[in-house]
């Protein structure tokens, strides 16, 4: 890992007229309503939103919780940095994957981390710019990079063996056409913008398939968009730390936009909650409380309200739990 980018953020940039290109209305930050809520209770201390994006869900909360309570800002896209400047003294930006949370929290010296918020995916404004490579609606290049990775999904398209393609869109994309898809792909190679790989796989499709579940090129591009960011094994690396982190009456939230996602956070967050097992009998000792309550059983989902102003939202689901021990008892 290179080293963590932690450092105050540079007033001028709040003020110069250069970010106009960064103020972006059109991002609209899911569920922030339900995440605003669920950290009322938190009034002092460090909140890292560990997929800062937009930084809608951040602007949300520092107008909302109380003075003491500063906001660590994480992205590994470096556009973000300039977003984060826009928020304010209480706002520290890190350009970093939050896998590297446990590192970049020990060089930021946090005096006390009473929350974390993942908000998984991709932000609008990554989506709605074409050269960025994520949209299958835009043209633009084969790239996908949320950061600065070397393996771009031009090299996942036109450079993977056919077994490896069909591995990744298979499991990635839970595609069932995934033998067809690749074989259309690696005879179209070589394949050169999102545009003409878009329009391959929806060839690819049967015609039934196609005029039904959204766009028939989804599930593939969400699955390069995985395999080049390394995206579920950076999900639990970073789970794994925020849980290690957060200190007693902490809240960890996480939104996930898809069942691998939701699958990882899901099996993490009930982990943690449950008691550990007890040794087989007949050794007894007394029970273990858990160091995590969950709050709420079913992942929070957005209302009609919310998917008609914001169709992103449909596909969003919510868990959190709270830390209820303390960490010096771990």
């Amino acid at each position: 890992m290179e080293g963590p980018l932690l450092r105050p953020l540079p007033l001028w940039r709040q003020r110069s007229g250069g970010l106009a290109m960064h103020q972006a209305p059109q991002h609209r930050p899911v569920l922030v309503e339900q995440v605003a809520d669920l950290f009322q209770p938190i009034e002092s201390g460090w909140i890292i939103d560990a997929t800062f994006g937009g930084g809608g869900h951040t602007r949300r909360l520092r107008d909302e919780l109380a003075p003491d309570v500063r906001f660590l800002a994480l992205d590994r896209d470096p556009e973000a940095e300039a977003r984060a400047a826009m928020l304010g003294p209480r706002i520290r930006f890190v350009n970093s994957d939050f896998r590297h949370l446990g590192e970049v929290a020990e060089e930021a010296e946090l005096d006390a981390i009473t929350g974390v918020l993942f908000d998984l995916g991709l932000s609008s404004l990554q989506l709605d710019d074409a050269t960025r490579g994520f949209s299958f609606r835009r043209s633009g290049p084969l790239d996908m990079r949320m950061g600065a990775g070397s393996l771009t999904a031009d090299a996942v398209v036109n450079e993977w063996d056919e077994p490896d393609l069909r591995r990744i869109i298979a499991r990635y994309g839970e595609e069932r056409f995934a033998g067809r898809i690749t074989r259309a792909i690696v005879a179209a190679r070589p394949i050169t913008d999102t545009a003409s790989l878009a329009e391959i796989v929806r060839a690819a499709i049967p015609a039934a398939t196609r005029r039904r579940g959204g766009h028939p090129a989804r599930r593939t591009f969400q699955a390069i968009r995985i395999a080049v960011n390394d995206e579920l094994a950076a999900l639990a690396e970073g789970l794994d730390a925020a849980l290690d982190l957060v200190q007693a009456g902490g809240r960890i939230v996480v939104i996930s936009y898809h069942s691998l996602e939701d699958r990882i956070v899901k099996r993490r967050l009930v982990s943690a909650s449950s008691s550990p097992e007890a040794p087989p009998l007949p050794v007894s000792t007394p029970a273990v409380a858990p160091d995590f309550r969950l709050l709420f059983r079913k992942p929070m989902t957005a209302d009609e309200a919310e998917v008609a102003e914001n169709p992103r939202a449909r596909s969003a689901k919510m868990r959190a739990v709270e830390r209820v021990s303390s960490r010096a008892d771990v």
